[in-house]
């Protein structure tokens, strides 16, 4: 089976240059319709696809992201992993602004 990544990003994704190949779709879910179009091509001959989370214009509040619609958007793209990137606080003092983590834990509502 190939590879296809979905990439979810937040505040910080704005360089769309990354995609080689980029096109755009419109899609509709069980769940409604997700944050923002799926945005469609290759890094590195790898195909992805990116989300906005909060919509390319950010106007989308975190407990209004339709979380169901994106994850439904990107399986049935064909997305075979998933990529989330978030920007957040750290109560742990070694880890310091602009360090990349792998959460262990996670509240949600």
């Amino acid at each position: 089976m190939a590879v296809k990544i979905g990439i979810i990003g937040g505040s910080g994704l704005g360089d769309l240059d990354i995609l080689e190949q980029r096109t755009e779709k419109c899609v509709d879910t069980p769940f409604g319709k997700p944050s923002d179009v799926l945005i469609l091509g290759k890094i590195k001959k790898v195909h992805c696809v990116l989300l906005a989370r909060h919509g390319r214009r950010h106007t989308i509040m975190p407990t209004n992201v339709n979380f169901r619609a994106n994850i439904w958007a990107l399986k049935q793209e064909g997305c075979t992993h998933i990529i989330a990137t978030t920007a957040c606080g750290s109560l742990q003092e070694e880890i310091q602004p602009g360090d990349i983590v792998i959460i262990d834990q996670f509240i949600d509502r």
